[in-house]
């Protein structure tokens, strides 16, 4: 795996060197924005692998009824089938499993970042050692990297880091439990509200394999990410929470842009709906609002005063008392 960590630590580096030129190179900023434009850059690599996710799912929405179908027919024999489904797929040149690939992709990311940002140790001579030594480090650069902060919380720090890691870095323990417990909060929510957005533009009709797959990651990974998020160095909580505002803006788009099948259709059999339900029905006068009682219109204020239905309109006083 120290490839992997090489290579993490390569891109953050070199977007730390970066930022540096503009805040410095032991500023807190320089190091956040590093881990920011990290996911970008890793976005970046996998928009070819977005794109193919797209068509491989909206593949899979166009065989939902020949799905459904197969169930139907096959409801008291799961070994067909499951023969004839896979059939199905490898016919359409369709994979349920598509829609797991950037994330899948996106491990060795995560796993990296954290193995590196949990290196950041000045507690531990041999972590020191690795990064330096193996990593691509500078020891200037370990130095600044460990004592980066986010609100004042390490960016090396998690919600369960022992006391001699955050008593050497000089930070109390509660002002990092806040930090990192807002993080998770918004990692969780955050994720939650990704997968709902990639249900919806896959369709919340799905079948089979598809809805299992679904299920599995709209509640499965936000509860996952909810108990060991206590783990996670603040930093790769930046990472995940600013990947997944980056998913959301992302799949906002490919929503608004490319609507799943059908979705215009629904839209105008609703709109439809609506004029009909409007529509007065065969028989039925139309209301046109209150009509008007006979002889004009009674309610109408002149600068003589008001009259209304039943009463009669007050004479005029003439000069000296009479009428």
């Amino acid at each position: 795996m120290n490839w992997i960590y090489t290579g993490i630590s390569w891109i953050l580096l070199k977007w730390h060197s970066l930022w540096a030129l503009m805040f410095g190179e032991s500023s807190n900023i320089s190091w956040v924005l590093a881990i920011v434009f990290l996911v970008l850059t890793v976005r970046a690599i996998l928009f070819p692998v977005f794109v193919k996710q797209i068509k491989s799912q909206r593949k899979m929405q166009e065989l939902q009824p020949r799905i459904k179908e197969l169930q139907d027919k096959h409801k008291n024999d799961r070994p067909t089938l499951q023969v004839e489904m896979a059939k199905l797929l490898k016919e359409e040149k369709a994979n349920p499993l598509m829609g797991c690939l950037p994330m899948l992709l996106q491990i060795p990311v995560f796993l990296g970042l954290f193995h590196v940002l949990r290196s950041l140790d000045p507690t531990s001579s041999r972590d020191r050692s690795a990064m330096i030594n193996q990593y691509g480090w500078t020891a200037d650069q370990f130095e600044h990297a460990s004592h980066a902060k986010l609100f004042g919380a390490p960016i090396a720090a998690a919600f369960s880091s022992p006391s001699k890691f955050l008593d050497t870095l000089g930070v109390d323990r509660p002002l990092v439990q806040v930090v990192a417990g807002v993080l998770v909060i918004t990692m969780v929510l955050t994720t939650y509200i990704t997968q709902r957005q990639m249900i919806a533009r896959t369709g919340a009709n799905a079948t089979g394999p598809q809805a299992m797959i679904q299920k599995v990651m709209l509640y499965g990974i936000p509860l996952s990410l909810m108990i060991s998020g206590v783990i996670f160095p603040i930093g790769v909580l930046i990472y995940w929470v600013v990947q997944n505002f980056f998913s959301m803006g992302q799949q906002f788009w490919v929503l608004k842009k490319m609507p799943p099948p059908g979705a215009a259709t629904a839209k105008k059999e609703i709109s439809a709906e609506t004029a009909k339900a409007m529509a007065p029905k065969p028989g039925v006068k139309p209301d046109r609002g209150p009509k008007k009682a006979a002889g004009g219109d009674d309610s109408t204020t002149t600068s003589g005063g008001s009259t209304g239905p039943g009463r009669k309109p007050k004479a005029r006083k003439r000069k000296g008392g009479r009428i």
